[in-house]
């Protein structure tokens, strides 16, 4: 089981090269996680975007786009290179996708396009990848970018899609835990209600390649210590490899609470499309991008 972020870059150097296509890629800081990519060796690059803009930002960066092998595509417009962009994927002239200087929104209204999209009718979400000292594994957070406030149905989606992501990444059987704030079921808290149907769900074998349980607090789920002292014997109790949070507040209030406060190191990806999608925020650090680049990469590479 992949356990570390290096760990996933050593893997990258064993499977065929990945091309990456970024979508308005006329920023200074995706450019520089792009060049720390190709230097390692984890991925190659289509760059669309306004050429000229790209070309002055990589020479800024003394990144040889010739040399390094680095197609660029000159659309100026945003929604139009977002669409260029996916298109390349979708043909197969690239592998993967990722956000550069446009909206999201515009990248994903071309990611979901009928007709040259990317879409496999399973729910888009987003999933944090995180590696925290003191833990032998990679915790996967989810949804805490993409779905505001997902249904029963959805969840399962979500749940599929960091399951699916686990799997590429050689962990076989991920334990999933369902968070509320409390681990018992309350008819008035909705989280609990839903993770209790997930469990017995998953109990009943409508999910493959993992055990789901809830719900469960944060404590109970990541801290063996935690789950004991309060008497809970379940196969995610203290060891949950993916949390499953109930709505996108707490999932981005505990990631970003885990990156700024715990120090973490982290990645994000969207999954659910045909081909992982690098969609990062503008503050996140360069090794947080590189990061996401090759979980996607890895992905990519191992999807089939």
């Amino acid at each position: 089981m992949i356990r570390s972020f290096s760990e996933i870059h050593d893997a990258i150097l064993k499977e065929q090269p990945r091309r990456l296509a970024v979508a308005a890629a006329a920023d200074k800081d995706v450019l520089t996680a792009v060049k720390m990519a190709v230097d390692r060796k984890l991925a190659g690059a289509v760059l669309v975007g306004d050429e000229a803009k790209i070309r002055q930002i990589a020479a800024e960066l003394d990144f040889n786009l010739s040399t390094s092998g680095i197609e660029v595509v000159h659309e100026p417009d945003g929604v139009l290179a977002a669409r260029k962009a996916v298109t390349m994927v979708s043909s197969g002239e690239a592998h993967l996708l990722m956000k550069g200087l446009v909206a999201t929104a515009d990248l994903l209204r071309a990611v979901l396009d009928k007709e040259h999209g990317l879409r496999t009718g399973r729910l888009l979400s987003h999933v944090g990848l995180l590696q925290a000292e003191g833990y032998d594994r990679l915790f996967y957070l989810t949804d805490g970018g993409m779905n505001i406030a997902p249904t029963l149905v959805q969840k399962v989606d979500i749940i599929n899609n960091a399951v699916d992501m686990a799997h590429l990444l050689d962990n076989p059987q991920p334990k999933v835990a369902c968070l509320a704030a409390v681990e018992v079921v309350n008819p008035d808290m909705p989280a609990t209600l839903d993770a209790a149907a997930l469990t017995m769900m998953s109990q009943r074998g409508q999910f493959k390649g993992c055990a789901v349980d809830g719900p469960l607090a944060l404590d109970n789920a990541v801290s063996v210590e935690a789950s004991r002292h309060k008497g809970i014997s379940s196969p995610a109790a203290g060891q949950a490899d993916i949390l499953m949070v109930p709505e996108i507040e707490s999932g981005n209030v505990i990631y970003k609470a885990m990156v700024y406060f715990g120090n973490v190191k982290s990645a994000g990806v969207i999954v659910g499309a045909r081909t992982p999608i690098v969609l990062t925020s503008r503050a996140d650090t360069p090794e947080s991008k590189l990061n996401s680049m090759a979980v996607a990469v890895l992905m990519a590479a191992r999807k089939k």
